[in-house]
């Protein structure tokens, strides 16, 4: 197409110079758009969307209809999607994560019961129809899994508990939730035994190794559970220890920051029990040998 201007004419709705090819014909000045030159910055090229690179959390939330604290839980338990992180390594959520959970049926509603969770035994106690005393058997012999917790002022754990995991157990087992404890539950209260510790750690690894597939950071969530002397025992090459470090995953979501309190919360994010223990450096053993093999063939991360 011709169009006739002057040199240096911006053309329409392109931000593109014509800077040559112009030429006389007649007493007219005619000037071909081709070739030109862009003297405003890099070409866009026309047509191709722009990357997907999503917004920070507090945005995602806010548009998600969730508060800060549920978003988290949400993205723990593997329901919104981290996509690319930033440069800087914090989290991004891409449009199309954020379209496809509104999309979904219910959508701000049936996200919120998902993530929904009651704190203490009291709480948990009402939504299960029990007083807090039967729900603490409950939970400390291993029935009802933690899905967080905090430290409250006193410096005492409360465990925070999903609704939907709740009522999931009261259609399940209602029979746990009238008569005696059962033999096995009666032998674990006699010995003092409180395995909500235990079954959070299992669940939080879990979800922690669902999000990532590469073999060192899977290596490194297992070892963030390992006592110190633990750790150097299974791990003795010091180069690895500081790449297992550098790549363990954040403490949850809520972790206080507060020394006192930090303490209380460290323990529980340490394997206790022995045969515990020792699960997870067999776990451990056996990813580090994923990582080791794959630094050796590409060399993208950790000693070789």
């Amino acid at each position: 197409m011709d169009i006739t201007t002057q040199p240096g004419t911006a053309l329409p709705d392109t931000g593109v110079r014509v800077v040559r090819a112009w030429a006389r014909a007649g007493s007219g000045v005619r000037t071909q758009a081709l070739p030109v030159v862009r003297m405003d910055g890099p070409p866009v090229l026309r047509g191709e969307p722009l990357p997907d690179t999503g917004v920070g959390g507090a945005r995602a939330a806010r548009e998600l209809g969730l508060t800060r604290t549920e978003f988290a839980r949400a993205v723990h338990l593997g329901i919104v999607r981290a996509g690319p992180p930033a440069p800087g390594r914090s989290a991004r959520y891409t449009r199309a994560e954020l379209e496809r959970i509104r999309s979904a049926g219910g959508h701000p509603a049936t996200l919120r019961e998902q993530v929904e969770a009651v704190a203490g035994a009291e709480a948990a106690g009402v939504v299960l129809g029990v007083s807090p005393g039967r729900f603490t058997r409950l939970a400390r012999c291993g029935h009802i899994t933690p899905v967080g917790y905090r430290i409250n002022r006193y410096r005492t754990v409360v465990w925070l508990y999903l609704t939907s995991d709740l009522r999931e157990f009261a259609g399940r087992e209602a029979g746990m939730l009238r008569g005696s404890a059962p033999p096995a539950d009666r032998e674990l209260l006699a010995a003092k035994a409180d395995l909500r510790p235990r079954k959070w750690r299992g669940r939080h690894v879990g979800l922690l190794l669902r999000r990532t597939a590469d073999p060192w950071e899977r290596a490194a969530v297992l070892a963030s559970v390992l006592p110190e002397g633990e750790l150097r025992e299974a791990v003795p090459d010091r180069e690895e220890r500081i790449v297992l470090a550098a790549l363990a995953p954040p403490p949850p979501y809520g972790h206080p920051q507060a020394p006192a309190a930090a303490a209380v919360a460290l323990r529980l994010l340490r394997a206790e029990p022995p045969d515990e223990i020792h699960w997870y450096r067999t776990s451990l053993d056996f990813a580090l040998t994923g990582a080791r093999a794959q630094s050796k063939s590409t060399g993208d991360r950790g000693p070789t």
